[in-house]
């Protein structure tokens, strides 16, 4: 027996999800879903996939899955495409919502095409690392802003792109790096980041783990290399960050000075491409198109 899942394909300034309604459990086996949906030849195509759940703690629970499959946990850019999706498909009846995500409660805030993003305090900061990659060895932060970073700025590591990081192919180092033994068993996103016209104006190409490729944006990775240029470039918040689409997004937070970084947000364009439907065997609880 088949049935129709409706869907939308949502952009959160070029990274881009599949964004269902399972408050019904209508995906069954969420991992083969993402690899089927997020295939960008033989399915809709996307980094990733949102479902909508229900949660006892929050207006909806966000569950966010890797395009190979895999959980992945948080995702800025995808936290607010999916409250941009809630908003406008009446989930929620405000414009101020919250969603469950990794056992946190975030909160949203929806604006005229941009949403803004409450994010969870970042953690686990490893500062001032080094290793080695072919003979290289590369100066890197690391830090946890609800989902794992490896944050390289190009000013530390000069010459590591001969062509510069604009021209630069930077998936075949982004991928040594995100396997690299410092970062297991969870792995990392890697973050390569320059200032383009003040230390407060951030560009910044990101290896998405999961995603197995560069996005053309990363709101965690954002707000993982603000924080980290505040932290070591006297960059003043809010920072504006350049991600590869060419759109800005915005990251601001404040210095709690006992309790650290706190307060942090995420604003950015959120936007649903098109709409459409899925095909769903019931039988075999399978994806067909």
């Amino acid at each position: 027996m088949m049935s129709y899942i409706p869907f939308a394909k949502m952009s959160g300034a070029g990274n881009d999800f599949v964004v269902i309604d399972n408050r019904q459990h209508v995906i069954r086996h969420p991992e083969a879903a993402a690899q089927k949906l997020c295939d960008r030849r033989l399915g809709i195509g996307a980094d990733g996939l949102l479902l909508v759940e229900r949660s006892p703690r929050a207006d909806f629970m966000m569950k966010y899955y890797n395009a190979d499959g895999s959980y992945g946990g948080m995702c800025g850019n995808g936290g607010r495409c999916i409250a941009m999706y809630a908003f406008k498909e009446h989930i929620v009846t405000g414009r101020v919502m919250t969603f469950e995500a990794l056992d946190f409660v975030y909160r949203a805030e929806i604006g005229e095409g941009r949403v803004i993003l409450s994010m969870k305090d970042p953690s686990d900061l490893r500062l001032e690392k080094t290793l080695t990659v072919d003979g290289i060895t590369i100066r890197y932060h690391y830090i946890d802003t609800g989902t794992p970073h490896c944050v390289i700025f190009m000013d530390e590591n000069p010459g590591l792109f001969g062509t510069g990081l604009e021209e630069a192919d930077i998936t075949p180092l982004g991928r040594k790096l995100r396997y690299h033994e410092s970062f297991q068993p969870r792995g990392t996103n890697v973050n390569f980041v320059l200032a383009e016209t003040s230390i407060n104006r951030l560009v910044l190409r990101t290896y998405e783990r999961g995603v197995e490729e560069e996005t053309l944006a990363c709101g965690t990775g954002s707000v993982a290399s603000s924080i980290l240029a505040y932290t070591f470039k006297k960059a003043e918040p809010p920072v504006s960050v350049r991600v590869r689409s060419g759109e800005l997004l915005c990251v601001n937070f404040t210095d709690r000075e006992t309790d650290g970084i706190g307060d942090v947000t995420l604003e950015g364009p959120a936007q649903i491409v098109y709409e459409g439907t899925v095909v769903y065997e019931t039988e075999t609880d399978e994806i067909v198109t």
